[in-house]
């Protein structure tokens, strides 16, 4: 018998019922977002310490103008990755050259060589992401390792779909041609 498919919670509903007080659905919500938004954060600044300060101050943001959100326009999470790449933003435009962060936990049940080789892939993405130019990494990571859609992303990142479009490609080739000299021992050899 398959499993029954649970629908995702309503986010202005659940943001409604936090503007009222209700504890649970702050904590419905958190888990909904809070989990991607770290992620999104980890990938923009390289750092996982700066990304959860920044998953933090933009959750309590959301919290802050719950009273106030106006249903029908954007998702709360479209708004809220919208204030964590802008506080992403000020914290890069700030910072001193950044370090090398791992955030991946390895799997226990790999083989310490899949997980040696899982990690140096990570750690070689980090480094990768990083050298890409900002809104290149942005779009990048939110369409392919954060699965927004074009439209979700444009609303964050305040542009239109086709300079989405445009920076998830551009993105996409840097990423290649960084990545490129790094197929062979990174273990591609034989992708295609």
């Amino acid at each position: 018998m398959p499993l029954e498919m649970r629908a995702e919670p309503d986010q202005a509903d659940l943001l409604a019922r936090v503007a009222h007080g209700d504890r649970q659905a702050a904590e419905a919500l958190t888990d909904l977002i809070a989990p991607r938004l770290l992620r999104f954060a980890a990938r923009m600044l390289g750092d996982l310490t700066e990304a959860e300060d920044v998953t933090q101050e933009a959750m309590l943001r959301l919290w802050r103008m719950a009273p106030d959100w106006q249903d029908g326009g954007a998702q709360p999470s479209t708004w809220v990755f919208r204030v964590a790449s802008n506080l992403c933003t000020d914290r890069l435009r700030r910072r001193r050259p950044q370090s090398e962060a791992g955030i991946d936990l390895p799997d226990p049940g790999q083989s310490q060589d899949a997980r040696l080789m899982q990690q140096a892939r990570a750690r070689a993405l980090e480094t990768a992401l990083q050298a890409l130019p900002e809104r290149q990494r942005q779009a990048v990571i939110l369409r392919h390792l954060e699965g927004l859609t074009n439209p979700e992303i444009a609303a964050i990142m305040m542009v239109g779909v086709e300079a989405v479009e445009s920076l998830t490609a551009r993105g996409k080739r840097n990423l290649s041609a960084i990545l490129a000299g790094q197929r062979d021992a990174l273990g591609y050899e034989d992708d295609d």
